[in-house]
């Protein structure tokens, strides 16, 4: 038989197995976890577009453009930090509205 306790730790397990599956990508995602695919999706081309960024600071470099190879740089530092405020904003916002709920709900 089925009980609640099994299935709370089915879910749980799920859960931890989902959230380790695409934990490199978690860092480019504008939410705090990868739950869909469109998640997924986003992150991806926020990590190919970081990838882009980096490769052409390197080309930049190796052609002794070392004025834009730098704006690049400071945009590939730039770029996971702006994610990271961007998900602490969505959090403030998250739990300012849950205080903003009735009591009685």
């Amino acid at each position: 038989m089925i009980t609640r306790s099994k299935l709370v730790e089915q879910l749980r397990e799920y859960q931890i197995r989902s959230q380790h599956k695409w934990g490199a990508l978690v860092i480019f995602s504008p939410q705090n976890q990868i739950l869909t695919w469109v998640d997924k999706a986003v992150a991806l081309l926020w990590a190919l577009l970081f990838c882009l960024l980096v490769i052409s600071s390197y080309v930049t470099l190796y052609y002794r453009y070392f004025g834009f190879s730098a704006f690049i740089i400071f945009l590939c530092i730039f770029l996971p930090l702006c994610l990271k405020i961007s998900r602490q904003r969505r959090l403030a916002k998250k739990r300012e509205r849950r205080l903003l709920l009735p009591l009685s709900m």
